[in-house]
């Protein structure tokens, strides 16, 4: 399934779609930067590796259309609308349909934090976790720091996600 087509692609559509949406550009930068270096460090195969950062950089893109829909952007809304957003931009960039699929399946559960059926799935949980923990402010209190530590235990599994979230919010407490 491993396409080599090339993510700039897919970035350059993504920025493309939300415009001046700064705050959204660099949200799913980030999450596709941690997404790239935690399925590079955990040893993915390319065609594992290419669907992760594919969906990160899509993952958040049901976002616009739920705030124009539905007034919200909650998870559950972006997991709806996103899919066939991600699925317009893969297919104009001639992705094959067993890789739009899987893309689509997982920003449809993206917010969803059980039964996680692959190493890209719980990846692009924990890059977005990685991401949402600081943007959301969680990394700046005490209840922040206990959050963190829940989130630890009951989402994070790869050993390098996992480092990563230590070093970056739990290093100067533990």
């Amino acid at each position: 399934m491993y396409t080599n087509n090339k993510v700039g692609n897919v970035i350059y559509k993504v920025i493309e779609y939300f415009g001046d949406d700064v705050r959204r550009i660099n949200h799913f930068l980030k999450v596709y930067g941690y997404a790239k270096m935690i399925g590079e460090c955990e040893n993915l195969d390319d065609s594992m590796q290419e669907i992760l950062e594919v969906t990160a950089v899509l993952h958040d893109v049901g976002i616009k259309v739920a705030e124009q829909k539905y007034n919200s952007s909650a998870g559950h809304y972006q997991q709806l609308e996103g899919p066939p957003v991600a699925k317009k931009i893969l297919d104009e960039l001639g992705y094959p349909d067993d890789f739009v699929e899987r893309v689509m399946y997982l920003i449809a559960h993206h917010h969803t934090y059980t039964n996680i059926d692959g190493m890209d799935y719980q990846i692009l949980v924990e890059a977005d976790f990685l991401v949402n923990i600081n943007e959301d402010g969680l990394d700046s209190s005490k209840q922040g720091l206990d959050s963190i530590r829940k989130i630890k235990e009951n989402i994070f599994k790869t050993k390098t996600g996992t480092k990563i979230l230590e070093s970056i919010y739990l290093s100067k407490v533990n």
